[in-house]
């Protein structure tokens, strides 16, 4: 037969060609690292079987994946790759591919910033604004100890980029784009020290005063003063969108119709995101916690050290770590989520174990992975320990349960969930709790994540397994409340549901614009819903909550009148971005 360019024989001759090459080359990766790291009967008998079983749905050449890597000891004791690098190219994963791994980098960024202190040339207490001076006054100092701990009440910068309408994979974000966009900012989100909210902002403020304090790029301070001396040859953070990165692997989505698309991040900001990595590298990290070779012995120990509140109370995260436990044993680690990307990297301190997974699909889930390998590797747990205890982020001392009468509780048994589900508003704060009754269950949404509450009787809850939650229904004339915590925390309030027609709609709708944000927003009615329209954001229906309340996207909005009654403004919040101000310029 003859070939002919473009002939379909040609076309299935090159398909086969690089799949024959794909399998090469995950077989020549995995039997390169068993003779490094495995026999070939402890390959046949050891954990490996278990471990491909945990990623079976990551396999081919025809779906993304994951890149795992176990060390114990300081030494990296298993390693694979499972899936495809690049679905256009049938490239791979290997131990040896690179990941964007998103807030895995915190961590990193935080020893460079202990190096300086170490150098005697910057303090953890320092005032942020002695370093970034364009960073606005906002009447007590902002340390970057609360940067580095999410202490500082600075607002998120991916959540306010958002509101601005950035488009990810539209618009490259640059370092000097958020540092205008902090320097615009009129208010916190709280207090610094009195309260944990995360915050990307605060390690992309962390990355500038390295750089201005230090001379050099984040980049560079780090391949110099961690990654070199480390011999981590694969990692750099990427402060260019446009840098060649080899045997990168590229991230992916699924669209509507269940195909793959790229996502991959654009934006060229380090400190809070950005390091390109391996689980290869990541374990010569992992063992300078043991050699301490970079930093010491007394500067690794604080970095794992947890934060704390002015009011004594101690966070479960420490400078770019996060203490929690699985099963009964202490874990310190941190993921990552960026684009497509998707990161865990967890050690178990009291066993010298440590697990990385790196994934180039939002449809993987490397914290449970990374769990999940650790239980191959660890012993079964202790008797009597049988399902993992989460920890919540911010952890308050141990102290016995308020009197009823503290916690407004009005005692009896509670009302049906149904009764007690609502939107909560607390004094000065635009943010509401919303609580969601799912059958028999409550359902808390707020500052991240849906948190389940389970009941522990009289109108008291348990959220996290630590955090007391007490309702006291209302009686027709007071409203239902809900305290988060023990006194002093705030009571929140449950507002009144409505149901505005189209010509109570027309009050709101107008032009307004941010000085915050810089962006401005126009409200309409249509078809019987107010309906929010900007450029780029495009056009976004909102949905009633309360009396001048909105939410949609996952945005809250809370319209301000003025004496007379008139419109004037509003605020809008996220989970990370509280009471942002639009006026009217009507």
């Amino acid at each position: 037969m003859r070939w002919r360019r473009g002939s379909t024989n040609l076309r299935v001759m090159k398909v086969l060609l690089r799949r024959l090459a794909f399998v090469i080359g995950a077989v020549a990766a995995i039997g390169g690292l068993a003779a490094a790291v495995l026999s070939g009967t402890a390959q046949r008998d050891g954990p490996g079987p278990r471990v491909d079983a945990l990623f079976a749905s990551w396999t081919g050449p025809r779906t993304p994946g994951c890149a795992v890597s176990v060390m114990r000891g300081g030494e990296l004791v298993f390693a694979r790759g499972y899936g495809a690098a690049n679905l256009e190219y049938d490239v791979p994963i290997t131990p040896s591919t690179v990941f964007h791994v998103a807030s895995v980098s915190k961590q990193f960024t935080a020893l460079a910033v202990a190096l300086l202190v170490a150098d005697g040339e910057v303090s953890w207490d320092d005032d942020v604004r002695r370093h970034v001076p364009e960073l606005p006054d906002f009447g007590t100092p902002i340390t970057l100890r609360h940067l580095a701990h999410h202490t500082s009440g600075v607002r998120d910068q991916w959540a306010m980029l958002q509101l601005a309408g950035w488009r990810w994979g539209g618009d490259v974000i640059r370092q000097s784009d958020v540092l205008d966009l902090l320097s615009r900012q009129t208010a916190l989100n709280f207090a610094p020290g009195s309260d944990y909210l995360y915050s990307n902002s605060g390690y992309t403020l962390l990355a500038v005063v390295v750089e201005r304090v230090s001379g050099q790029t984040l980049r560079a301070f780090t391949s110099a003063r961690l990654f070199g001396p480390l011999g981590m040859t694969r990692t750099v953070f990427r402060d260019d969108h446009t840098m060649l990165v080899r045997d990168r692997a590229y991230a992916y989505t699924r669209d509507g119709f269940g195909r793959y698309r790229l996502s991959i991040p654009d934006f060229a900001i380090v400190g809070a995101s950005s390091l390109f990595t391996t689980v290869e590298d990541l374990a010569r990290w992992n063992g300078n916690f043991n050699s301490g070779e970079i930093g010491g012995a007394d500067v690794l120990r604080q970095l794992q050290t947890r934060g704390a509140l002015d009011d004594g109370a101690r966070l479960s995260y420490a400078f770019g770590l996060v203490h929690g436990t699985h099963r009964g044993r202490p874990t310190i680690g941190h993921g990552g989520t960026d684009a497509g990307y998707r990161s865990e990297f967890l050690r178990f301190p009291d066993e010298d174990l440590a697990i990385a997974v790196l994934c180039n699909t939002d449809r993987a889930a490397p914290g449970r992975l990374a769990r999940d390998v650790a239980d191959v590797f660890l012993p079964p747990p202790s008797p009597g320990v049988t399902a993992p205890v989460r920890e919540a982020q911010r952890s308050a001392p141990r102290r016995p349960p308020a009197p009823a009468a503290e916690r407004g509780e009005t005692g009896g048994p509670p009302a049906d969930p149904v009764s007690l589900a609502g939107y909560y508003l607390r004094p000065g704060n635009d943010v509401p709790l919303r609580v969601i009754a799912r059958g028999d269950d409550l359902v808390l949404v707020g500052a991240g994540p849906e948190q389940s509450l389970r009941p522990a009787g009289g109108g008291r809850f348990l959220l996290g397994g630590t955090t007391e939650v007490t309702f006291a229904p209302g009686d027709g004339e007071r409203p239902t409340t809900m305290r988060v915590g023990d006194p002093p925390r705030p009571v929140y309030r449950r507002a009144v549901p409505v149901s505005p027609s189209a010509e109570a709609l027309a009050v709101y709708a107008g032009s307004y614009y941010s000085d915050d944000l810089a962006v401005g927003y126009t409200f309409r009615v249509e078809d019987g819903r107010l309906v929010l329209w900007n450029r780029k954001l495009g056009r976004i229906p909102l949905a009633p909550t309360f009396a001048d309340g909105f939410y949609a996207r996952g945005w809250y909005f809370t319209f301000r009148r003025d004496d007379a009654g008139a419109v004037s403004g509003f605020t809008v919040s996220t989970s990370r971005a509280w009471n942002i101000p639009f006026r009217s310029i009507r």
